[in-house]
């Protein structure tokens, strides 16, 4: 025996018995030359299995050399497979498959294969015959001229048909006796259009007659029965489709059942590079970007017409008992595996996996189930398949029940050398735990929905028009509501005010498009109902958002939505997978902003609970626009070169003005950007439509602007304001790089230099980046006089005063000794001090630093800042228009006091009232004196 095959040897962990002694005997005596526990694995195999006993009697002179080397004997029969001439095709294959059935069948009762490798060896012949028998058919047709367009080069690919493999074939988990489910596609665009109709007839003829190859029975039996009936509508369409025929219909007609199909589907013979491109184009079918518990009752409601229809509804009691389809057998494993996999393998493509057993093994990983559940499921799979293939090794039939006889369980019992009475036993136990773990999870409605009580506090005419909103309107929608109205309305009386929180809910429900979703997923996860009540009851702006943007409620059930800032390396980095996973521009700006979105909905939550402070907050804000627009930007370029080419010169840089290159923005802020590029002394783009160097920028700026602020199927990302650009709304919307520096240190007005204190690059090509840098901090470091700084700040507030009065108490941005006057000092602060800081704090600390300004009115200015940066942010979280107290809620004005700390409404607007008139007499006594003292200011005003 040779080195390799010595390394193939067949390890024997347990052997058979024969049912029936003197057939084992006869069996035995057909393979004298095998060592003497081969000789008992054959005779234990064939004294209970007459099926084997069949196909050693016809292969007795074969099998005695392959279990010397099972692996290469299996290898051999697949290259043999491989060089069949068509007219040997069904001859030959069957004789492959009595090889591979013979083989993996000794190889799996003996313990020497796994059950990986038993399904693993089943499918890839199964795989390979569809294969062999498809390219046969397209190559007799291709000679006959039936697909035009076609030579001989193309049979290699079958001429553009591929065989998707759907169910176990897919999954790699063939059984003995399966079926192969499969769907075969062709791909039309290999064909012209007036041609097109011939080729689908060469391909349904084609289908049809590897079918016939596979399935027929001949005096050698059959390879394996064919079943095409996954494909779309299969009593009306042909059974080789149009591959966008078939997308077509799933896009518009898919049920759930199709989609769990997909799971497990994969390009197995054919034109496999097609197949998996159309798969891919399925991805949206199949994995909802949602989080989708409501395939939770289609799935169930799928069960329950398996059982009527093929009556295995009954109770657990092992003889008869359907394996596959039975209570507690592979199929609930399977559907409870797969529905898992819909509801969340849209969001976590780690999930997407075809096998059961790895796909458990997977979702006890993101802690979608419980790893001792994934356990006990994994190992009732394996044994309820062995079990599977000991019935079907018995006789070759196409069953999955356990035997009704005393004879028929014997048999199974010998193959697997345990006791009869042990073995009905283990089994029924393993049926009845793998019942237990699934039904509960898969019916939600079993009990009949609990009577809706309604609080005393709670107005029933507001819950009585509920049933008209569009979201109940449905069947299916109004039926999980009623389901959740007796917990919702609990918790809705044992708010503060019940009341209020009812009518903020009922503004929730009115402008919630669907339901069956969400409440799907509320049912799933009731924990969310505490945090729906108090986003209702406390923010009308992030209430009204979630009734648009119901989904990013996915986001909190994810789970780590509850836990620290993951700061911006990590965010681009997620950002700029889920962005190369889509290779269509749109659904790119659809993809960043429903990511976006997730994660805007996670600070406004975090900051509504108090788990972080409006500073914290107003960080990640800006955290979060920074990420997106330098995750955009290459993108925008990459889809801007495909029609005028790559960007001439060093390309853009993306600069952050005002708030955001502060690094601190609120919920509802508009970003701040400029946009300047180096082209080199280039003149024009090298694309298919060139563009001159200056109206490529421009567009390219316009296309930037559009994939930030368009509004899309799911929504915008942000608005963009570009006036604080050279020459504002009357300069070009990009700005070269010599233009703007030659602008800001020759033309720019003081208040363009007091922008510069706060910019910031967030984009854009790394050199231009730190170009922008040193040259911002040399403007700034420049000599000023002090008197005509502080004229024009003073000049810029009185124009600032006049144009825009604030608009109310609680308006902390706009308004003398609010937010943008501080801001303003602060700036003027940073600019004389020749310093490139860029927050308030520093700019303050700046002005006294160089003299200005007394510290003690700087850390008043400064702690007044802070007050008005929580009310205006935690203002911006509760409404989009201004606060108005009266009409401030309960839930509203605790979250107010709460983030700004203090204990009651009235003493915050006291304070507010102080700091106002205080932060006013500060900053125009600066302003006043400081230009009184800058004449006598020589180092201050060299003039």
């Amino acid at each position: 025996m040779t080195d390799s095959l010595k390394t193939d040897r067949l390890d024997i962990s347990r052997i058979p018995r024969p049912y029936d002694v003197a057939l084992g005997a006869e069996a035995r005596a057909l393979v004298p030359g095998v060592p003497s526990e081969m000789g008992e694995l054959v005779a234990g195999a064939a004294g209970s299995s007459p099926y084997l006993k069949g196909l050693i009697e016809q292969e007795a002179g074969w099998i005695a050399a392959a279990l010397e080397a099972p692996q290469s004997a299996l290898a051999s029969v697949f290259a043999d497979c491989r060089a069949l001439e068509k007219d040997q095709l069904k001859p030959g294959l069957r004789q492959a498959k009595r090889r591979v059935a013979l083989l993996t069948a000794l190889c799996d009762l003996s313990g020497g294969w796994s059950l990986e490798q038993v399904t693993g060896a089943l499918t890839d012949f199964g795989a390979l015959c569809a294969d062999v028998a498809i390219k046969a058919e397209i190559a007799a047709l291709i000679r006959r001229k039936k697909l035009p367009g076609l030579g001989e080069a193309d049979v290699e690919t079958a001429g553009g048909l591929a065989i998707l493999a759907m169910g176990k074939m897919g999954a790699h988990e063939l059984n003995y006796s399966s079926d192969i489910d499969l769907i075969c596609l062709f791909d039309e665009t290999r064909f012209d259009p007036d041609v097109f109709f011939e080729a689908r007839q060469g391909m349904v003829r084609a289908t049809r007659n590897m079918c016939a190859t596979l399935s027929d029975r001949t005096a050698d039996g059959y390879v394996f029965r064919t079943d095409l009936r996954l494909r779309p509508d299969p009593a009306v369409t042909p059974v080789c489709l149009a591959m966008e025929a078939a997308e077509r219909y799933y896009e518009s007609l898919g049920r759930t059942w199709e989609r769990a199909a997909y799971i497990k589907a994969r390009a197995c013979a054919g034109d496999l590079a097609a197949g998996e491109a159309f798969l891919k184009t399925l991805r949206p079918f199949v994995w909802r970007r949602h989080l989708d518990f409501a395939a939770i009752q289609d799935a169930h409601d799928m069960r329950l017409r398996i059982r009527e229809n093929k009556g295995t509804g009954g109770p657990i009691t092992v003889p008869g008992h359907d394996m596959k389809l039975g209570r507690g057998g592979i199929r609930e494993i399977e559907f409870f595996t797969q529905t898992r996999q819909l509801i969340a393998g849209g969001r976590d493509e780690s999930l997407r996996l075809r096998g059961t057993v790895e796909g458990l093994a997977a979702l006890a990983g993101k802690d979608w189930i419980p790893g001792d559940v994934a356990d006990s499921l994994s190992g009732h799979y394996r044994a309820h398949r062995e079990v599977e293939h000991r019935i079907q090794m018995v006789h070759d039939a196409q069953t999955h029940r356990m035997p009704n006889t005393a004879e028929g369980i014997a048999r199974v019992a010998c193959l697997m050398d345990r006791d009869p009475a042990d073995l009905q036993s283990e089994i029924r136990k393993r049926l009845v735990e793998v019942h237990d773990m699934t039904e509960g999870f898969f019916a939600p409605d079993a009990a009949p929905a609990a009577e809706a009580v309604v609080p005393d506090d709670l107005d029933e005419a507001v819950i009585g028009r509920w049933p008209t909103y569009p979201a109940l309107r449905s069947p299916r929608g109004a039926q999980i509501f009623e389901r959740l109205k007796p917990e919702l309305l609990s918790r809705l009386g044992r708010t503060a005010k019940p009341a209020e929180a009812l009518l903020a809910l009922d503004g929730f429900l009115a402008g919630l498009p669907a339901g069956v979703q969400l409440f799907s997923l509320f049912e799933a996860n009731p924990q969310l109902l505490d945090l729906l009540v108090d986003i209702v009851g406390t923010s009308q702006a992030l209430a009204s958002f979630l009734s648009r943007n119901s989904g990013v409620f996915d986001a909190v059930i994810g789970g780590t939505f509850f836990e620290d800032w993951p700061g911006q390396a990590s965010l681009k980095a997620e950002l700029d997978g889920i962005l190369n996973l889509e290779t269509d521009y749109e659904t790119k700006l659809d993809a960043a902003r429903r990511w976006c979105k997730e994660w805007h909905f996670r600070i406004g939550v975090h900051h509504l609970r108090g788990l972080i402070c409006a500073a914290e907050a107003g960080r990640q804000y800006a955290d979060l626009a920074e990420v997106v627009v330098a995750a955009l930007l290459p993108q925008v370029m990459d889809q801007f070169a495909i029609k005028h080419g790559p960007a001439p010169g060093k390309g853009p840089i993306v600069i952050a003005m005002g708030s955001l290159g502060a690094g601190q923005i609120n919920a509802q802020s508009d970003l701040d950007v400029i946009v300047v590029y180096d082209p080199q002394d280039v003149e024009m783009s090298d694309g298919r439509k060139p563009l001159a160097t200056r109206p490529y920028y421009a567009r390219l700026t316009q296309a930037l602007i559009t994939a930030l602020s368009a509004p899309m199927s799911q929504g915008r990302l942000y608005e963009v304001d570009m006036r604080l650009r050279p020459s504002g709304n009357q300069g070009p919307v990009a700005t070269s790089w010599s233009g703007f520096t030659q602008y800001q240190q020759d033309e720019a007005w003081v208040w363009e230099h007091l922008a510069l204190t706060r910019a910031r690059v967030v984009a854009g090509d790394p050199e231009l980046m730190q170009a922008f840098e040193t040259f911002r901090q040399s403007v700034l470091g420049q000599n000023r006089s002090r008197r005509a700084i502080l004229a024009e700040v003073s000049d810029m507030r009185d124009r600032l005063a006049a144009s825009k009065a604030p608009a109310g108490l609680w308006d902390a941005k706009t308004g003398a000794g609010r937010m943008m006057d501080v801001e303003l000092l602060s700036q003027a602060g940073a600019l004389l001090a020749g310093a490139s800081t860029r927050d308030v704090a520093s700019g303050l600390q700046q002005a006294v630093a160089c003299g200005w300004l007394d510290a003690a009115d700087a850390l008043f200015l400064q702690d007044s800042y802070s007050l008005y940066w929580s009310v205006q942010t935690s203002a911006r979280l509760l409404s989009s228009a201004a606060l108005d107290e009266s009409a401030l809620g309960e839930g509203a004005a605790l979250f107010l006091i709460r983030s700004t700390g203090y204990d009651r409404l009235d003493a915050l607007s006291e304070a507010l009232e102080q700091a106002y008139q205080r932060c006013d007499a500060i900053i125009a006594q600066a302003l006043e004196e400081g230009q009184d003292d800058a004449g006598t200011d020589a180092d201050a005003d060299p003039e």
